[in-house]
């Protein structure tokens, strides 16, 4: 028997905010800097890591002499005038945020996007009061694809894993909440990626935010 869900921890990019498209323009604009002409034809393999291993892949394909932290801050500096500008919520988030709170689910944050990105994004859009905790990428040691990032969501709402259910649109996040032994719904773009890569990886497939609801209440009579 598998207990209900008592919180819902979504991803950012990707899930919430419609970003993935513009993170090519923002690692384009990055890798210019260091003479690089980048057009996303490597974007699966930094969809949803950390910007630690996003930028040390970029470093090695492109044999940048850059250090790591300098590509790293570069890259959160460009990334946050984009999120504060540019970058928008996906139509279904907002009132699937409000189903889920009149639902009474606690509801958290776990985003790769440094602070300095995603907290002024969630203000701006005006749905950071919907969360009970929020947690960025500059805020653990090891990103996704480790578990870090939704074990200490989980040490914050004072909830067993086993209760979460993720949200996610990345492989890599599918796996780090594999890997805190949560329950994992990925919502894939089919602009970038194949949803059938997903299917081994995580519980449940869904085509977009507004399922969320009648997944949480089937599980629970389920249960």
């Amino acid at each position: 028997m598998r207990r209900p869900f008592r919180a819902v921890i979504f991803d950012l990019d990707g899930v919430l905010a419609d970003s993935e498209a513009w993170w090519n323009q923002i690692d384009a604009k990055l890798l210019a800097q260091y003479g690089v002409t980048y057009r996303g034809e490597y974007h699966r393999n930094v969809l949803g890591v950390s910007y630690r291993l996003a930028v040390e892949f970029y470093k090695n394909v492109f044999r940048i002499s850059a250090s790591v932290e300098e590509l790293m801050r570069n890259r959160g500096e460009i990334a946050t005038e984009f999120f504060a500008n540019r970058v928008g919520l996906f139509p279904s988030a907002k009132a699937t945020l409000e189903e889920l709170r009149d639902m009474k689910l606690r509801l958290a944050v776990a985003t790769s996007s440094v602070s300095a990105s995603a907290r002024p994004f969630l203000e701006r859009t005006r749905i950071s009061s919907f969360f009970d905790v929020i947690v960025t990428g500059d805020e653990i040691e090891r990103g996704k694809p480790h578990p870090d990032i939704y074990l200490r969501i989980a040490e914050k709402l004072g909830i067993p894993a086993g209760a979460c259910l993720v949200i996610e649109d990345a492989v890599s996040g599918v796996l780090a909440a594999k890997a805190a032994r949560m329950r994992v719904a990925a919502i894939p773009d089919t602009r970038f990626v194949d949803p059938h890569d997903y299917e081994k990886e995580a519980d449940y497939v869904l085509g977009s935010l507004l399922e969320i609801p009648a997944l949480i209440r089937g599980v629970g009579a389920a249960g």
